[in-house]
């Protein structure tokens, strides 16, 4: 790197990391040290990119609709559950083969790419085929997709483990989704403004451009100067999965974590009740729209604030982010039980839907700190793949309970939820203290 642009790199880096004289650079090398504000960044723009990306094939929003728009409607319901589960219960097994390669960033890398491919493929489905041929074309290429980021999750928590400093780690996940949930509402705007419905050929440039920011991210990220990290224990990827799940046996700090990881998944899978809920009542465009601007408006004004808190105390954060999202669920919920789900204006569930997504993004931002600052070395990375498998499949089984509460209502899973995440509340106050 050219002088002048280190400069300013480590200028930059100082202002946000709020040093002065001395580099903070707790929990890793002396070497990484030296490169701390280049990785930074470097990692900073790769997860702007991918959260861009995310939007513009949001399974929840963008895919669902464009299934329906192809004649596909049927499928939709698995977008979410394989668009999250599949890329986290594999993660064992893709733990294990990250842990045997000293430099795990190519991992991450790949699996960037592999997501560029698979958009295409989904862009490729929708414009050459039509009806369920399509849509079936779109679940294949998300399944590959999930694949993909499953191997991203676990290598990420691993590259930025030992490139960016202890206290440093969250503020840089909340900066990524600030600056990423800021060019959301830019999009967002632009996609609704005065547009009616979309057309197939502009969700096939939203594929493409996504494809894209993908292809720009891995680029990015393979500029990062990773030191070699341990490898012992790499053997036979299965085997090494199976002996993983002994750490929920034996290490009761992780076990503990990982069941108020699970009973916070609340936070995620009560947003689309709060959706149907809405188009029950109106259907419009502009509605949808109004979700995907509370989601990225929530990102830009919480997740910075939400990533120096973390930095002090990534319990506390969780802890905050699921008081609000039970609350606002059981407040949904009982709302809707005294004055009848049709009573309501529609615009009321965006404006709960924004503060369920503040809370999310403080759910989120505080475990993923808490998971990389409660372990080192190894653990890492056989922490994250262990407890994003189990998680993977308790997502699967939380929402199939909830498909089945769904034949009652969407206001049953909305309460059921809502006390799933007070549950998870009172597990979060029982944590320990990590930073």
């Amino acid at each position: 790197m050219a002088e002048p642009q280190r400069d300013t790199t480590e200028k930059l880096y100082s202002l946000i990391a709020n040093e002065e004289d001395a580099r903070v650079c707790t929990d890793i090398s002396d070497d990484a040290c030296q490169e701390v504000p280049r990785n930074f960044f470097l990692i900073l723009g790769s997860l702007v990119l991918t959260k861009l990306g995310d939007l513009l094939i949001s399974p929840k929003t963008v895919l669902a609709w464009l299934l329906g728009a192809v004649g596909a409607p049927a499928l939709v319901a698995w977008l979410v559950p394989i668009r999250e589960s599949g890329s986290l219960i594999p993660q064992m097994v893709i733990g294990a083969w990250v842990r045997q390669r000293p430099v795990r960033k190519w991992f991450w890398v790949g699996g960037s790419l592999g997501q560029a491919v698979s958009v295409a493929a989904m862009a490729g489905s929708v414009w050459f085929l039509d009806g369920n041929a399509a849509g079936l074309g779109v679940v294949g290429a998300l399944i590959l997709f999930s694949l993909a980021r499953g191997f991203c999750s676990v290598a990420m928590k691993d590259v930025q483990g030992k490139c960016v400093p202890k206290t440093r780690r969250g503020r840089l996940g909340g900066l990524a989704t600030t600056i990423g949930g800021s060019a959301t509402v830019l999009l967002t705007v632009l996609l609704f403004w005065e547009r009616g419905e979309p057309t197939l050929p502009f969700y096939v440039s939203l594929l493409g451009l996504a494809a894209v920011l993908w292809v720009i991210a891995s680029v990015l990220f393979s500029g990062i100067e990773e030191e070699p990290g341990e490898t012992s224990g790499g053997g036979h990827a299965l085997q090494e999965a199976i002996r993983n799940l002994s750490l929920l046996r034996d290490d009761a700090p992780f076990r503990h974590f990982v069941i108020t990881r699970a009973l916070l998944l609340c936070s995620a899978l009560a947003s689309p009740y709060f959706v149907l809920l809405a188009q029950q009542q109106d259907d419009s465009g502009w509605l949808l729209g109004s979700f995907l601007l509370a989601s990225s408006l929530a990102s830009s004004v919480s997740a910075t604030v939400w990533g120096w808190m973390a930095d002090r105390s990534s319990r506390q954060v969780m802890i905050r982010g699921a008081v609000i999202a039970s609350g606002v669920c059981l407040v949904i919920g009982v709302w809707n039980l005294l004055t009848g789900e049709s009573a309501s204006s529609p615009w009321f569930y965006p404006a709960a839907f924004f503060v369920l997504s503040i809370a999310h993004a403080g759910v989120r931002l505080g475990r993923k700190t808490y998971l990389v600052d409660m372990a080192g070395g190894n653990k890492r990375t056989d922490y994250t793949s262990v407890s994003n498998t189990v998680i993977g499949v308790l997502l699967l089984v939380t929402g199939g309970i909830s498909a089945l509460a769904s034949l009652i209502s969407p206001t049953a899973v909305i309460l059921l939820l809502g006390l799933m995440g007070a549950a998870g509340t009172v597990s979060a106050v029982r944590l320990k203290e990590v930073e």
